[in-house]
């Protein structure tokens, strides 16, 4: 595994996300966090974004699918964004934290985070 990372942190996003009736008519806001193994080597020899991770890129596919997906858990959205950044963007490792503010009053924010490594 490379030990190089592309981060993004606290990318919000608005989905369709929790258990209860009154959550899936509204968006709410999620918090992501995430790190992405490659090795930026060969990017930063020829100063070359499509030898990278491009994390705008990146980050407006996880915009789209957060508006295109209603899910009842944070960790099923999780799992999902995983598989779907590995499947497109060929993503070998990540670690991703999702974040749902509000959910509990007494905290700030609620989540999961997971790390994944496909071979």
């Amino acid at each position: 595994m490379h030990s190089d990372r592309v981060i993004i942190e606290a990318l919000a996003v608005e989905t369709v996300i929790g258990v209860y009736d009154w959550e899936r008519d509204i968006q709410q806001r999620l918090l992501l966090d995430l790190e992405l193994a490659t090795d930026i080597r060969a990017a930063a020899a020829d100063d070359d974004i499509s030898l990278t991770l491009d994390y705008a890129a990146i980050s407006q596919r996880i915009a789209h699918f957060a508006d295109e997906q209603a899910f009842a858990l944070v960790e099923t959205f999780a799992e999902r964004l995983a598989t779907l950044l590995h499947e497109e963007f060929a993503i070998a490792w990540l670690r991703l934290t999702v974040r749902k503010p509000g959910a509990v009053a007494a905290a700030a924010a609620v989540g999961v985070r997971i790390e994944r490594e496909w071979s």
